[in-house]
Formats: C-alpha cells, sequence, structure tokens
C-alpha cells in the first residue's frame, strides 16, 4: 500500500486549482446549449455496458472539464490505489484490513492469500456450505421443534446485516420462491419484532443473528427476545433444544455465536475484511439465497463481479464508476452541491435510495485526509430520494423550483417486472421527461406564451409568469438496465460500490472505516444502565433532563424519590 503520508494534499495540486477557477464559467452555461455545440453529446457522454446505459450527457461540464477531472483522478493516484484493492493490499489503514468484498463474488483478477490461506477457497467452501442449507430448507429438509416444515425465516442484523439482502430481494420480486417466506428486523425497537413475530408460527419459524462480531447491541437483544419467544411456545423445551433448531448464525465470529448457543454447523462465516456495508455477497446474502434461490443469488455474485471487470480494465475515460465518482466530486467538492438524489423508477427498486444512502455517506462522510489532517473541502455528498413517480407527488417541486442544485440519478429499466399493458410507458415516459425538465427548465416567454394560449389577460400573463418560470441547468445521470434481473442487479451495486470507493481515494480519504458510527454506539452503551440507576454524573444537563423525565414519566422513580442530578451544570451556565 502507498504511504499516504508522504503525499500533498490533492487539493493544493495546479489540477485543483484549475478545476475550482472552471466553476464560474460553467455555472453560467447552460445545459442545453452543451448539447447545441455538440449534435454528438448524447453518445459521447454515455458508456453503454453489458447490463445497462449510463447516460451523463446531462451532466454540468464539458469534454474540457472531464479531461481535467480525469487528470485529477491520475494525480490522486487512483489506478493504483484500484491497484492496491483488488490486489488485497489494507487500503483500510485505520483498521489495518484489506478490503476484499470483491472476492465474494469472484471479482478479483487473481487469488488473494490472508495469513497463508486462500481468499478464494474460504469464500468457495462457504459458498458451498450455504448452497447445501438453502436446498435442504426448500426441499423440506430443515424442520423445527415439533417436526413441521421451516416456512418463515426472520432476519435479525442492523446496518448492513439487514439493508443489503432486504434490498435485493425487494428488487428481485419477482424471481422470489414462494416456499419459504424471508422476513426483516432491524430495529431494537420491540414494535418491529412484535409485529413480524405476530403473523407468525412458532413451529415453522427459523431465525437468522447476522452480525459481525456477535456482540451488536441491536441484534443481540433482538435474537434474545425471539428466543423467548419460542421459549413460550415451547416451554417443555430447553433454551439450548430451541437455539439448535431454530437459529443460524452468520458472523466474522463463529465462536461467539456457538458460544451464543448455535450449532457450528449452522455457523455460516464471513471475514473482518468485509465491511458491513459491503457485505450482501458473503453469508450475509443468506435471506437472497433464501428468498430467491441459490441460483438467482450465484447470478447476482455473477453481475457483480461482471462490474469488478470493468471497474479493474477499463481505461479511466471508458470507466462507469470513475465517470460518475468524478461527477460527484465535481457537483460536490468544486460546484458546492451538497445533496445527490437517487430516483428509481422501477417499484421494486424502493429501497436502493436508502442502501446507497448508508453505502455512501458512512463511507465517505469523513472530515480528515489519509494523512490525518482535516480536509479543507467537501467529501461527499447526503445521498437521499425514493420512487421517481411517488417523488414526482413529494420533493421535485424542490428539484425543479428551488435555487439548490441537487443533481440525481435516474434509474430505470427497459423490460417491465409485470406485464400489465400501458404501465411501463407511462413510467418510462415520467422518468425521460423529469430528466429533460431538470435539464431545460421554461423560461418566461415560454411560460408567457403559454399563458396567452390559454386566453389569460396580459395583466394575469404578466402576474402570473414569474410563479411558473423553472430555472432548468439541474444536472442528472440516467442508468437504463435492460432489465431489472439478478444480474443486472449485481453490477448496478457494484457500480455504486466502485463509484463511492473511487471519490474517496480521489479525495485522499479512508471510505473503509466508520468511526463515527462507533461513538455513538459507545455512548449508548454508557448511558443505558442509567436509565435504570439514575446515576447522572458526568452527564450534561440536556442528557440529564432527558433521563430524569424519562424515569419520572415511566415510574422508575417515585414524585418523592427523584435522583439527584449529580455534576450537571445550571441550564442557564451552558455556553
Amino acid at each position: 500500500m502507498q504511504d499516504a503520508q508522504s503525499h500533498s494534499s490533492i487539493s493544493q495540486s495546479a489540477i485543483w486549482k484549475q478545476l475550482q477557477a472552471r466553476v464560474p464559467e460553467v455555472q453560467q452555461r447552460r445545459l442545453a446549449d452543451l448539447f447545441s455545440e455538440d449534435p454528438a453529446r448524447a453518445s459521447n457522454f454515455s458508456l453503454e455496458l453489458p447490463e445497462f446505459l449510463l447516460d451523463y450527457s446531462k451532466s454540468q461540464l464539458d469534454r474540457s472539464v472531464l479531461a481535467n477531472l480525469l487528470d485529477l483522478a491520475r494525480e490522486a493516484n487512483l489506478e493504483q490505489w484500484r491497484a492496491d484493492f483488488f490486489a488485497g493490499k489494507p487500503i483500510n489503514a485505520t483498521e489495518g484490513r484489506p478490503v476484499l468484498h470483491p472476492a465474494l463474488r469472484g471479482g478479483l483478477a487473481q487469488d488473494v492469500e490472508i495469513e497463508g490461506v486462500s481468499v478464494t477457497r474460504q469464500v468457495s467452501a462457504e459458498l458451498e456450505r450455504l448452497k447445501e442449507f438453502v436446498v435442504l430448507l426448500h426441499n423440506g429438509d430443515l424442520t423445527g421443534y415439533s417436526g413441521k416444515r421451516i416456512t418463515d425465516v426472520v432476519n435479525l442484523g442492523v446496518g448492513g446485516s439487514h439493508l443489503g439482502p432486504q434490498t435485493a430481494i425487494e428488487a428481485l420480486r419477482a424471481h422470489r420462491k414462494g416456499d419459504v417466506a424471508v422476513h426483516f428486523v432491524s430495529n431494537v425497537d420491540g414494535a418491529q419484532l412484535t409485529d413480524v413475530l405476530a403473523g407468525l408460527d412458532a413451529e415453522s419459524t427459523l431465525f437468522i443473528v447476522s452480525s459481525k462480531t456477535f456482540t451488536t447491541s441491536e441484534t443481540m437483544t433482538n435474537a434474545r427476545s425471539a428466543l423467548k419467544w419460542l421459549q413460550r411456545a415451547a416451554p417443555e423445551l430447553s433454551a439450548e433444544s430451541l437455539l439448535q433448531q431454530h437459529f443460524v448464525a452468520v458472523t466474522a465470529s463463529p465462536d461467539a455465536a456457538q458460544k451464543f448457543g448455535v450449532l457450528p454447523a449452522r455457523v455460516f462465516r464471513f471475514w473482518d475484511w468485509v465491511g458491513g456495508r459491503f457485505s450482501l455477497w458473503s453469508s450475509i446474502g443468506l435471506p437472497i439465497a433464501i428468498a430467491c434461490g441459490f441460483e438467482n443469488f450465484r447470478a447476482l455474485l455473477d453481475g457483480a463481479a461482471g462490474m469488478d471487470r470493468h471497474f479493474r480494465e477499463a481505461p479511466l475515460h471508458e470507466n462507469a464508476p470513475v465517470i460518475m465518482a468524478l461527477l460527484s466530486v465535481w457537483y460536490c467538492t468544486f460546484m458546492g452541491y451538497p445533496a445527490h438524489a437517487v430516483l428509481p423508477y422501477e417499484h421494486a427498486l424502493h429501497m436502493l435510495p436508502a442502501y446507497l444512502q448508508q453505502a455512501d455517506m458512512e463511507s465517505n462522510g469523513k472530515s480528515t485526509t489519509r494523512a490525518g489532517v482535516e480536509v479543507n473541502y467537501t467529501t461527499g455528498p447526503l445521498i437521499w430520494g425514493q420512487t421517481g413517480i411517488n417523488g414526482q407527488h413529494a420533493f421535485y417541486q424542490y428539484l425543479h423550483q428551488s435555487p439548490e442544485v441537487v443533481p440525481a440519478d435516474f434509474i430505470g429499466s427497459v423490460a417491465p417486472g409485470h406485464d400489465l399493458e400501458g404501465h411501463h410507458e407511462i413510467l418510462l415516459a415520467n422518468m425521460f421527461a423529469q430528466s429533460q425538465a431538470l435539464m431545460n427548465g421554461v423560461d418566461a416567454e415560454s411560460v408567457a406564451r403559454e399563458l396567452a394560449a390559454k386566453g389569460l389577460s396580459p395583466e394575469e400573463i404578466k402576474r402570473l409568469t414569474p410563479f411558473k418560470v423553472h430555472r432548468g441547468g439541474k444536472p442528472s445521470n440516467t442508468i437504463l438496465l435492460k432489465e431489472l434481473s439478478p444480474r443486472s442487479l449485481g453490477a448496478l451495486i457494484a457500480l455504486y460500490e466502485h463509484k463511492i470507493f473511487a471519490q474517496g481515494a480521489i479525495l485522499q480519504i479512508y471510505s473503509f472505516d466508520q468511526w463515527g458510527v462507533e461513538l455513538g454506539k459507545g455512548l449508548a452503551s454508557k448511558l443505558e444502565p442509567k436509565l435504570a440507576s439514575g446515576s447522572l454524573a458526568g452527564e450534561d444537563g440536556s442528557t440529564a433532563q432527558l433521563i430524569e423525565y424519562y424515569r419520572r414519566i415511566s415510574g422508575a422513580v417515585t414524585s418523592t424519590g427523584l435522583p439527584e442530578v449529580e455534576a450537571a451544570e445550571p441550564a442557564g451556565e451552558q455556553v
């Protein structure tokens, strides 16, 4: 791995300053004019890959700016970082680990050994175990404590252990098998677990506990409550027996899972070189294999591996993840656009914005460079969005007429995921129209002509015109899948994974740690016992007040026995 300390800040480079100087000029140019100046712009600013077309021609840049951005990627040694990534070097330097999720799907150019053990061999062995388990489950050979076949599986996880598998299963709705239903519980709020269990039969329900360390507080709390639910249904059986028959573990800490009581044969492993938000390709994807069949899970992996090859081998100017990373750097870091919208026009992809929100913001929401100094630029946008048609009747007003510019990714597919006539054409027409409207807008003259054609008086036209003007100039990408299939979904998700990595490499940050997540979890573990004890030593005034209010209203203390607020500063003395 490169010695990051030896590199000066990318923001001090000549090419960085050249890009900064281009911003005012680019902001003044109309997007529509770029098409007039370059009749071949659509094809020149598009990439056709095996699974989809990426059209980035509605971007706020020209050929020279794109060339500058590609020079920035080279200045940042992106190609070397990419090589180190696929070679298994410890690019997650703050945790001293390689980052090898491409290995989970066969995406490496050559095998990598970790501590003398072949990564490819480990992955293949675990995938074979996964396949055997899924086949047994679908054949009805796995039963609960009463001999009933397992018909329902509840995945207990949080973060990547939950969001990735659920996003994939929702997206692959047309490929689901009907004999085993998969449910998800991620929230430690007991209402979610209660609602899911209310419709299930304990005799035929299996729980998958997905936790990298097998100590995740939220997940393990839900696992213990699930065990109690089983014990209430079968009080004559021991906890040990119920755990052995009704629990499966997916973890990087198999010893901890076995100590909890899960049978070794039902502990599926992944490794510490797999980040949670990049883990759906591992045994964490067991719910996907159950819901959609192992053959479709394998196709998902193959699609992602195809994108791995493209990212590894394609030159930067023809590399889809690199282009998307450069666009994000250009908009967020240089143009000052703080947000990015993900807008799928495919109901099956309704969870994709939330999934990408975690993948992107947990990776690049950083303020420290690889050299350990504070950044003096923005490292990544706020990711948000939802399905397109619903969004059109919610926040598109903001996208079109707010003074803020929010670049967007429109995502759809040529083939519909259903057989209803007429629906898909309306859907795609809306998607194409929205990206066109964001680019072109509507000027005052056009609005005035439209109002005049409706017979409005000159006075009414003058009054209404300012409210109906759309400034336009709002950039977007369009990703048009040939069809939404396991293979294309794998390619799509891997496209964004590599885009996130490339953006972080260019901006000289570490994308694969998540210390910001750890901070809040650590504080929560310290505060939890104080809700019961009432000890507020060392807490700030606000937190102390919240705990005291909780205890008073919940009945944890009596009205005459309130705990003393120790070491809490008077509110008037807070700065």
